[in-house]
């Protein structure tokens, strides 16, 4: 026994701060874990789990009207927003209770409440001090909105998954992951939707082609996308407001949400008095052992606003706990790391684009598929799907692999193994489709499109 209360004190019971206080107590470490919201965290509240239940149900606007195309008829279908919310609200309970046993049967002594770091070896809890060996710091991200008159009207990420009334006519402010994945679940939910987007492009970062396909599809899914504006301010008139742009058009909708970013989560923490490192956006700055500058305070995930995945939050977690408690240190691999975009149609992404490839070789081939998916042919429906392959020319070596359409991210989490094996074109172009499917695409591109 040490001079501690406990050797570990975890502070955010998310995918990762949950995963590291198990993984620790199951090695006989003596673990507490502090949550002042929710259990779970931003991916099971008001992240990836309900947004993917809310993507589920948008779809099914788009597939009865594909029913017909297949000979179903007479098929009416009314939407009801307070059902939605009550079946995904009990699946969030549900998932809330997993983790809470998960919590208690792994030995981890559970604080449900807020908690904040008084010095390098301890924690404040309500009104209880207690001392740690070590802090670790999975406090997460939270929604951050512009400061611009009228922004008291506005609602983020999070307020969506509580929304009582269901709107008409909606705007949505941003580019990224949330906000193209709102826009399509709204405007498939039937909410007349406008996105607006202070650049030239959507989603950031991804693909050039990929930028603009997406945008290309959800302007033809009718999605009003205004580039290159912002709102300027936002008056409230009576149940709807007034959004001017800088542009000249006046929004008139129902709802604006904003998705315009997450910051760090470190507001309330205590880390500025102890001197804790924070960059200019206000993440904890941590070395690559997830040790910030006081020895005995570590952090990881979305706080340190690196790559704010769930999965590389829980892969960090076990890295740290191996590092700390085992002998088998298993540092997290942060290239080919694959993700997925759930808008409409989705996005799936590994490795490398085809402007980061060229940058770095100047060998590279591309090759690209656009193409109508089998169930559109009867269908009715205009909806494409791409697929790219990004290889290099002198190894054979495929750099990234790109897709939008049907169940991109499914598709792309099993190529995202090839990729991190090192997989080369001629192995692709020797593995044998899977007919018909859209993935078998991926290993008959023949001849590439650029050099």
């Amino acid at each position: 026994m040490t001079q501690y209360d406990y050797e570990l004190f975890v502070i955010g019971a998310g995918s990762g701060g949950v995963r590291a206080a198990r993984m620790a107590s199951g090695l006989g470490v003596r673990v507490a874990i502090a949550e002042d919201r929710y259990l779970g965290g931003t991916c099971v509240n008001v992240g990836c789990v309900p947004k993917k239940l809310f993507v589920y149900a948008s779809h099914f606007r788009e597939d009865f009207r594909a029913a017909a195309g297949f000979g179903w008829s007479g098929i009416q279908p009314e939407f009801d927003w307070a059902h939605l919310m009550a079946q995904k609200n009990k699946e969030i309970g549900r998932l809330q209770g997993v983790y809470e046993g998960l919590l208690n049967n792994s030995g981890v002594t559970l604080y449900e409440q807020q908690a904040s770091v008084v010095d390098a070896h301890t924690v404040r809890v309500g009104e209880q001090l207690l001392t740690c060996e070590r802090i670790l710091l999975a406090t997460g991200g939270w929604p951050s909105v512009p400061d611009i008159p009228g922004k008291e009207f506005v609602v983020t990420s999070n307020e969506m998954f509580a929304l009582q009334q269901f709107p008409k006519r909606m705007v949505i402010v941003g580019g990224g992951y949330i906000a193209v994945e709102f826009a399509g679940i709204m405007h498939g939910l039937g909410v007349e939707t406008t996105l607006c987007y202070r650049g030239d492009k959507i989603l950031r970062g991804f693909d050039e082609d990929i930028r603009d396909f997406v945008a290309t599809e959800m302007q033809k899914k009718g999605i009003n996308i205004l580039f290159n504006t912002q709102i300027k301010a936002i008056t409230k008139n009576g149940d709807s407001f007034t959004a001017q742009t800088d542009q000249g058009p006046t929004l008139e909708p129902d709802l604006i949400l904003y998705a315009t970013g997450r910051s760090p989560n470190t507001s309330g923490l205590g880390l500025e008095d102890l001197g804790v490192e924070l960059n200019n956006k206000g993440a904890i700055k941590v070395n690559e052992h997830y040790q910030s500058n006081i020895t005995s305070i570590y952090a990881l995930g979305d706080v340190t606003d690196r790559m704010n995945l769930t999965p590389v939050a829980t892969a960090e977690a076990m890295a740290l706990v191996n590092q700390l408690y085992t002998e088998q240190y298993t540092p997290v691999d942060y290239d080919n790391i694959p993700t997925a975009v759930f808008c409409q149609p989705n996005v799936g992404t590994v490795g490398l684009s085809e402007a980061e490839a060229k940058s770095r070789h100047a060998d590279i081939d591309v090759y690209k598929s656009v193409f109508t998916p089998m169930k559109h042919t009867l269908s009715g429906l205009d909806e494409k799907t791409m697929m790219k392959m990004i290889v290099r020319r002198s190894t054979d070596q495929v750099l990234g692999i790109h897709m939008v359409g049907p169940e991109a991210g499914e598709i792309i989490q099993g190529i995202a193994v090839a990729i991190r094996a090192g997989a080369t074109k001629a192995i692709f172009d020797s593995t044998i489709g899977i007919h018909p499917t859209a993935a078998e695409e991926f290993v008959t591109m023949r001849s590439p499109i650029s050099k």
